[in-house]
């Protein structure tokens, strides 16, 4: 068979993205070694290879040892300096501008306040301003730059090009949000959700986790989730896969969700659930220890560890309210491993950081769960720590894929 054209420059993309994906994932390797693993001939290693060191993308490393005479082999690896990914994560309150390297090291990362429901275009236009700013305090050169990846919470559209619902950061539907920030960088774009985007940061650090499913849980300001099969973000039919935080719990006389419904999981077990129900219920009589815990301070201004500790040192009713919300959290996870079977459930948000919340999350996802779906469920070892870097791996992820050739 004869292969020209798009069909053989599909098969260099898919060789090389072999090839880049191995060095990522494994460290230097001798060219031997790579063409093992890749079940390429040596020939064709050799020749993509040098066609790598030739672009900057992979540079020699040390000689191996030798067991005889001969010349020895000299390892090859990814020159993780050769090129950067620039980012911006949109979630409700906030966005992170952030640049990283190939390998996800974070070159600079800064968080910018949003007020919610703001103008689509206004952000763009002050965000992309502000990129242009942070590249130049970095030294960071536009031709080293693959692209820019958008991470946003909400509903994007199938071909990751617009935002349909971002459930209250920006004040449109239907937004066009990678062809304003092209039109404005003069970048190339790629977008996900946010938390899509933080779970496949997950994993692309976590090189060394072969798991062919997991289950990506995210509690900030709601809560959010991911999928994966067989190693990869699964979708599903409408881009809508493991919005878990928006199954219906209350029937009827709950509260309204940002998704536009009542009554959600969100309205119950999320941090901003939590938080306003303690301070709705806050007063020197029904809540004492919180109310000293504020010592005067408005309201506002408790955090979640405030209300964790209230629960823990005997303010019965906060203690209701919280054991409630880990009930409510914990039977919809229960559902996922029972439906899903996943090889494992991580936790990613700040709540989870908190000794006592986490003990009696995993006590209550004990309950009642058989030993034949006693899935590992850990708090991932990257907590709080993704979004500087994750909305630019998208691009990353996109540059191997496409084996280095924009």
């Amino acid at each position: 068979m004869i292969y020209e054209g798009d069909n053989m420059m599909g098969i260099k993309r898919t060789n090389r993205s072999a090839a880049l994906r191995l060095l990522h994932e494994r460290g230097s390797m001798s060219r031997k070694r790579l063409a093992e693993s890749t079940k390429l001939t040596p020939a064709a290693i050799t020749k993509i290879v040098g066609e790598m060191i030739s672009e900057g993308l992979v540079c020699e490393g040390s000689p191996l040892p030798s067991g005889g005479v001969g010349r020895r082999e000299v390892t090859v690896e990814l020159n993780s300096r050769a090129r950067c990914a620039l980012g911006v994560l949109i979630n409700l309150r906030q966005a992170i501008l952030s640049a990283a390297w190939l390998d996800g090291s974070v070159i600079f990362s800064e968080e910018l306040p949003l007020e919610p429901m703001c103008d689509a275009e206004d952000t763009v236009v002050r965000l992309a301003a502000r990129l242009a700013e942070l590249m130049k305090q970095h030294r960071v050169k536009k031709d080293s730059v693959i692209g820019l990846g958008i991470a946003i919470r909400g509903i994007t559209s199938p071909d990751g090009r617009v935002v349909r619902n971002s459930f209250g950061a920006l004040n449109t539907k239907d937004f066009p949000i990678c062809d304003r920030f092209e039109a404005l960088t003069g970048l190339s774009c790629v977008m996900s959700n946010n938390v899509r985007a933080l779970f496949a940061a997950q994993m692309f650090k976590s090189r060394d986790d072969d798991l062919s499913s997991q289950f990506f849980l995210r509690c900030e300001y709601g809560i959010g989730a991911s999928l994966s099969i067989n190693g990869r973000i699964w979708r599903g039919s409408s881009e809508q896969c493991a919005e878990i935080g928006h199954i219906p719990v209350i029937k009827r006389g709950g509260k309204p969700c940002s998704c536009g419904k009542s009554g959600c999981l969100e309205t119950i077990a999320s941090p901003t659930a939590i938080l306003d129900g303690a301070r709705a219920m806050l007063s020197p009589e029904k809540t004492p220890v919180l109310w000293n815990i504020c010592k005067g301070r408005d309201a506002s201004a408790l955090t979640i560890d405030d209300v964790f500790s209230a629960a823990q040192n005997g303010d019965e009713e906060i203690a209701k309210l919280v054991e409630t919300a880990i009930t409510a959290l914990a039977a919809a996870l229960k559902s996922v491993i029972y439906t899903l079977d996943p090889g494992k459930l991580v936790l990613y948000g700040r709540m989870f950081e908190n000794p006592y919340y986490l003990t009696k999350l995993m006590a209550e996802m004990r309950e009642g769960v058989d030993s034949r779906h006693n899935v590992p469920i850990e708090k991932s070892r990257y907590n709080q720590t993704l979004e500087n870097s994750a909305a630019g791996l998208l691009m990353v992820e996109k540059f191997f894929e496409l084996g280095g050739l924009m």
